[in-house]
């Protein structure tokens, strides 16, 4: 009997991803519609709180998971790393355009590559540090610090992909010890806790439509998380990694259509310089993983 290979199939790794842009547009969309109403840590903490419902296939795993006091404290310090991150993304969501939001949001695997070579002691080769190089360069395009003002909008989503790659790090970290249903469990729990004290210090009652909105947005970010892994199942990265910067084709006409932000080239230009060193890094990781498998001796 003939079965397909999980890296068999580019076609669906590339719908699958696509599909996986469109998840992660519709909750920029609506976060940037909700605005900031409500402060920006508590709408936050309810998305999260709103979307542990969707952990509830993984209770099994979780409860058979065997995990110990140390990875305890790890998905602890990740789960508060990921909650700033989280913050620092929902407001900047409401101060700069969603063009300039997505574009930025590229620059968390340059960040994961610095931290994997300083954490983790992975070499950097000459090869990385000039595709890091260009990203940032990417980055000065968006920024263009000194020909406009950078503002707190700019200043968060840096941040956000600081935060994050740090928690993308802890994550590999421990995906060699727990399951990944426990990984991703682990992180909704953590980050809901971790929330809860900065929305409860700026509380403000929501309404219907406002928790609506956010159960919507924990609803497609899961949606995309759950598709993302089908991307990655079905192909190589280097296959199911050119079509996430779609997403930014996708999210400069929401912008424009929907939203009435004006088309800045600049932005389009920098997130493809960003992505351009992305998908540099993703193939020549690739390359490597490649030769490495070649070089193993049959049995």
């Amino acid at each position: 009997m003939i079965t397909t290979k999980p890296d068999s199939r580019p076609l669906l790794g590339m719908l699958w991803m696509l599909l996986t842009g469109f998840c992660f547009v519709a909750v920029t969309a609506l976060v940037k519609y909700l605005g900031d109403d409500l402060p920006a840590a508590q709408q936050a903490f309810l998305r999260y709180l709103l979307g542990l419902v969707f952990l509830i296939p993984m209770w099994p795993a979780l409860r058979a998971a065997r995990i110990s006091r140390q990875a305890i404290t790890v998905f602890g310090a990740r789960g508060f790393i990921h909650a700033l991150g989280v913050i620092l993304w929902f407001y900047a969501m409401t101060q700069i355009p969603l063009a300039e939001v997505t574009a930025m949001n590229y620059l968390s695997p340059i960040y994961v590559t610095l931290g994997a070579a300083l954490f983790l002691g992975e070499k950097l080769a000459l090869r990385r540090i000039m595709a890091v190089l260009v990203a940032f360069l990417g980055a000065l395009i968006i920024l263009r610090p000194g020909l406009r003002e950078v503002s707190s909008g700019h200043i968060a989503m840096i941040g956000t992909a600081i935060f994050f790659a740090g928690s993308y790090l802890m994550a590999k970290r421990m995906s060699g010890q727990v399951s990944a249903s426990v990984v991703v469990a682990m992180l909704s729990l953590t980050v809901t806790i971790c929330l809860a004290p900065f929305a409860y210090a700026v509380w403000v009652p929501p309404t219907g439509a406002q928790l609506l909105g956010l159960l919507a947005v924990a609803a497609f970010a899961t949606a995309g998380h759950y598709t993302m892994t089908l991307a990655f199942a079905a192909a190589p990265v280097t296959v199911t990694q050119p079509v996430t910067f779609l997403q930014l084709v996708w999210a400069v006409a929401l912008g424009a259509l929907v939203f009435a932000e004006p088309v800045d080239l600049f932005v389009v230009l920098g997130g493809m310089v960003i992505m351009a060193s992305v998908l540099f890094i993703t193939w020549r990781e690739a390359m490597l993983r490649k030769q490495e498998r070649r070089a193993v001796p049959a049995p």
